[in-house]
């Protein structure tokens, strides 16, 4: 039988300093990124916003193309800043900057995800992590005494994460990077006999891989999940994990862990599922994405 899917959950980000969430609302949000405060569109925000966003003291604000489908568009600046600049999170330092998709570097509600991964980590575990942009997941499970295996189709992205890791302080940690299509090389590594005793993957909506791959998540997700069970490793004295999230929203957290049950079927453990979101300075949640997270039974703390 597939898994049990517990009761849904709301995973809210804390313990940031280096960010916040001062404002949401008529489909805009107000962050604060070190010392720079950006407005971004976010069409999650159907609320009223505590100010009229075109009203938001920003040192940048993101415009959006007329073709929202691929998130592309530009910054206004309304003063100097850096292409890059460092943020933490606890003894965690990365970058931060403005990219052309309107993130920031990093996703600060994935913080949830590096704490509970680094809490089930023990030195040498092998943790893989796929669509691993720019890599602060992989820093984290490192930091956390974890040899890492970072793959990611973007050669771009790769080169960001080896920033992030030498602003870390991590560049003598196992982290092997790969420019590779997530499900090739997950099916090399199974025909290799690598197995992994944690799984991070946040797949996008679509994208390309290196050698013109293409990638649809409704119609490869439950391929790539299926083939997890072939690269985790046996029961051991570790404890066993595989992190999923999702940023297309039209799909629901129910089918993402169904979906990751299904696959993981016979593996026992459980599966916990929900959303992920980020609390404003008031109080207000901010729903930012999807989440499902597999562990086995006896590692469930």
């Amino acid at each position: 039988m597939p898994a049990p899917v517990s009761e849904p959950k709301i995973l809210v980000a804390d313990g940031w300093t280096d960010y916040a969430l001062l404002d949401s609302g008529d489909g805009w949000k107000l962050e604060r990124v070190g010392p720079y405060r950006f407005a971004r569109p976010e069409p999650q925000a159907l609320w009223r916003a505590q100010a009229p966003p075109d009203q938001w003291k920003v040192d940048a604000r993101f415009s959006p193309a007329s073709d929202e489908a691929e998130e592309m568009g530009r910054w206004r600046m309304e003063r100097p800043i850096p292409e890059n600049w460092p943020v933490a999170y606890g003894a965690l330092r990365f970058h931060a900057r403005c990219t052309p998709f309107r993130h920031l570097g990093f996703f600060p509600e994935q913080s949830v995800h590096w704490t509970w991964a680094a809490d089930r980590l023990s030195p040498g575990a092998q943790v893989l992590n796929l669509f691993g942009y720019t890599g602060v997941a992989s820093l984290a499970a490192a930091a956390a005494g974890a040899a890492v295996t970072h793959v990611d189709a973007s050669k771009k992205a790769i080169a960001f994460a080896r920033q992030n890791q030498e602003l870390a302080g991590l560049a003598d940690k196992p982290i092997r990077w790969i420019v590779d299509d997530a499900l090739a090389f997950v099916k090399r590594e199974a025909r290799r006999g690598k197995r992994y005793d944690g799984i991070i993957l946040d797949p996008p909506k679509f994208g390309r891989g290196p050698n013109g791959e293409t990638w649809k998540l409704e119609e490869h997700l439950a391929a790539l999940l299926e083939a997890l069970p072939n690269i985790l490793v046996e029961p051991n004295q570790r404890p066993t994990f595989v992190i999923a999230t999702l940023y297309a929203l039209r799909l629901s957290h129910v089918a993402l862990a169904r979906t990751l049950a299904a696959a993981l079927e016979g593996l026992g453990g459980a599966v916990e599922a929900g959303e992920m979101a980020l609390a404003e300075d008031g109080g207000r949640l901010l729903p930012t994405a999807l989440f499902a997270r597999w562990v086995r039974a006896s590692d469930a703390r």
